[in-house]
């Protein structure tokens, strides 16, 4: 009995299916799933990253001059350590390396192959630069960013499902993922039919439940100065770690761990040392979202001084303040 018989008369799905097409055109361009969904979690980070800051205090749609310059050049260090990290897929004899116009060529960034550590690299100095130039503060930037971040790459794993790509191990799960044996990552020797795996829904839930615990978070504790990003990076490359470990795509392995799997690790013990430092720098809460003497004059803000999340920005009280009581927090 088919699968697809097997669901019907069950009303239990037997598999997920991978999707039909990966692509479809418009007045003569091909449009790619991928980067669509792509777009979409760039548009829901910045969206969100937008609400937070402006509820923080900061000037309305200023995270769209930071965008201009992070998300290209994380864009680009995405490009580059996926490229890096499969270097066999793309240079050595017979491999299309810099014709653009063939597919397999470094440059094609439309058929799959970013990786989320390099944009994090490459878009956290496109992020200084940009809080550089707008006077927000790096750290309360990373902060807003978090959970939007998190919520993007949860829509941007669809973009694999699209591709038929990363999937993992072999699975008799009822929600095993179809691929078809044509595909160049199906194993040799396994039978069609053989499911996967769903490595990209994995992520997609643990992304997306990622996104509730940090807003809660950030209210329960109030996380400020980086501490919100540190989780960030704790939990998504913990969860990264994972699913990294059961995929079976090809990667450089060192040590007996694919490279990913080394980032992820790393990325953990990053937000650790952040998490720490920042917590032993800063005992108070920041004074504001802009870095001082950069507040802009005639700021058109819309901070609503939530007292569970956010710093109240008034004027405090002349009453019962210490000129000479030491401060708890340096500016940063």
């Amino acid at each position: 009995m088919s699968l697809a018989l097997h669901s019907l008369i069950s009303g239990v799905p037997a598999s997920i299916p991978s999707p039909p097409v990966s692509t479809f055109p418009i007045f003569g361009i091909t449009i790619h799933y991928y980067a669509l969904c792509i777009i979409a979690g760039i548009i829901a980070a910045t969206l969100i990253t937008n609400h937070r800051l402006t509820k923080r205090g900061a000037e309305k749609w200023v995270v769209i001059d930071i965008a201009i310059i992070a998300v290209p050049l994380a864009i680009i260090g995405a490009r580059i350590f996926h490229v890096l990290t499969h270097f066999d897929f793309y240079f050595g004899p017979g491999k299309n390396t810099w014709n653009p116009f063939e597919p397999g060529s470094v440059w094609a960034i439309w058929e799959g192959g970013i990786a989320i550590f390099g944009a994090l690299m490459a878009g956290a100095v496109g992020a200084w630069l940009g809080c550089r130039w707008t006077g927000i503060r790096f750290w309360t930037f990373a902060d807003a960013l978090a959970p939007g971040l998190l919520l993007a790459q949860a829509m941007g794993r669809f973009g694999n499902w699209f591709n038929h790509e990363l999937f993992g191990l072999p699975t008799d799960l009822p929600w095993g993922l179809q691929i078809e044996s044509t595909n160049p990552a199906f194993p040799a020797g396994l039978p069609e039919g053989t499911l996967f795996h769903p490595t990209f829904l994995y992520e997609v839930i643990w992304n997306t439940l990622g996104v509730l615990v940090l807003l809660w978070l950030g209210r329960r504790l109030r996380l400020q100065w980086g501490r919100l990003f540190a989780c960030y990076l704790i939990w998504y490359s913990a969860g990264r770690i994972v699913w990294e470990s059961i995929r079976i795509d090809p990667s450089q392995v060192y040590l007996g761990l694919r490279s990913n799997v080394w980032a992820a690790i790393i990325g953990v013990l990053v937000g650790l040392v952040i998490l720490v430092v920042q917590t032993r720098r800063h005992t108070g809460l920041e004074a504001s979202p802009y870095q001082p003497g950069r507040e802009p004059a005639d700021a058109d803000v819309d901070s609503d001084h939530d007292s569970h999340d956010y710093v109240d920005l008034s004027e405090p009280p002349v009453d019962g303040i210490d000129a000479e009581a030491p401060a708890t927090s340096t500016a940063s």
